[in-house]
């Protein structure tokens, strides 16, 4: 699911633009455990899967987690 929105911003040609629009749109629309579970995906695979933009927008959501746990 994560890819398809990814695709869905594949038009931007700044792939950090695309990214946090990736991301807005997974903290906007995604149901929490959603969430939780696409970063445990990314901390237990490194994201294997995820393309390019989804990728540093799961790595970003990632490190929020992280930093709000802090």
């Amino acid at each position: 699911m994560a890819n398809d929105i990814g695709s869905f911003f594949a038009s931007e040609a700044d792939a950090s633009v695309a990214a946090d629009n990736i991301l807005l749109h997974i903290k906007r629309f995604w149901d929490p455990r959603m969430r939780r579970r696409i970063v445990v995906h990314f901390k237990e695979t490194g994201g294997q899967g995820l393309e390019g933009p989804v990728r540093t927008a799961v790595q970003r959501l990632a490190g929020e987690a992280e930093a709000a746990r802090a």
